[in-house]
């Protein structure tokens, strides 16, 4: 395609390819919909917070996990150049440049946003970038994550519990109150759901791996990084149960949180019998649909009950 193209058919074009806002958008709205309810829910507090609040938590914590998108971009650049050329920015959809200057006007406009809205998020708001600033330039260290990939993941998704602070923040920040002690293991649940999440896409059947591209199951083989993958599920699931141990859930939460987990595991022994390329892409979906579960469980369904 054309780089001189009209601007935006283009950066739609690539937000379809890269950040499709029907499945990022609604994992985001849960995760930041959850983040409060369940904040409010340790709080011990009817209700959930003003629409204006909610709707501007949203705004930013989709636009900041764009921007993580964005530098993800330019960070990736000349592996993608090698080998992903089918992606939007090797093929020449879209420049680094211009990605980048929608990276500067989405600071632009989420900075513009807070300080006339919920100035006092300010602060909680720019500890968010700054760990983002570090993180695109892979905290000075590039050449040694490179070869920790645990460190190097570990580094990557303490964004989620940072931008969690941040949503919930919208509810016991504001409010003057300080954060409650429960939220520790809800944040524990977000950073862990991340890693499932990174590994979960990045299992695939032999005949789909690819020369350069990094993954799971090329580098642990495929029943290591399918255990690997159910490990990291399991231990979503202690904080899960904790989250909800601190918050005095009814005794269903558990079994909620349990069905998921049989459930989930259905995609992992399907991957290991079948080994196709449809059932690598059903770990990569229950990733997901765990994700989404897990949030909603902890502190969307019950909120969003009581909300109605």
């Amino acid at each position: 395609m054309d780089s001189s193209a009209n601007f935006f058919p283009r950066f739609w074009q690539y937000l379809k390819e890269r950040f499709p806002l029907h499945s990022h958008g609604i994992l985001i709205a849960a995760f930041s919909f959850s983040a409060i309810g369940y904040s409010r829910l340790s709080r011990d507090l009817m209700g959930f917070i003003s629409w204006d609040k909610f709707l501007v938590c949203i705004f930013n914590t989709i636009t900041l996990f764009l921007l993580l998108r964005i530098f993800d971009e330019h960070k990736d650049a000349e592996d993608d150049a090698q080998f992903r050329q089918e992606l939007p920015v090797p093929r020449g959809l879209i420049k680094l440049s211009e990605l980048r200057n929608v990276g500067i006007a989405v600071f632009l406009l989420q900075c513009i946003v807070t300080w006339f809205t919920f100035p006092a998020m300010l602060p909680l708001y720019l500890g968010v970038i700054a760990y983002l600033l570090l993180m695109g330039k892979e905290f000075f260290i590039k050449d040694w994550l490179k070869k920790h990939q645990f460190w190097y993941v570990t580094s990557h998704m303490l964004i989620i519990p940072f931008v969690d602070i941040y949503a919930s923040g919208y509810d016991w920040y504001l409010d003057g109150d300080p954060a409650p002690f429960s939220l520790i293991f809800f944040f524990g649940v977000s950073f862990m759901n991340g890693i499932v999440l990174e590994v979960g896409r990045k299992i695939r059947a032999p005949h789909d791996e690819k020369e350069g591209v990094q993954t799971y199951s090329a580098m642990l083989g495929l029943r290591s990084s399918i255990f690997l993958w159910i490990v990291v599920l399991v231990a979503t699931l202690i904080f899960a149960m904790a989250a909800a141990y601190y918050a005095h859930f009814p005794i269903t939460v558990y079994w909620a949180l349990s069905l998921y987990f049989v459930c989930t595991l259905w995609a992992a022994f399907s991957h290991l019998k079948h080994q196709t390329t449809a059932s690598g892409k059903r770990i990569e979906h229950a990733s997901g649909i765990w994700a989404v579960l897990m949030y909603l469980t902890l502190g969307g369904f019950l909120k969003l009950i009581e909300w109605l």
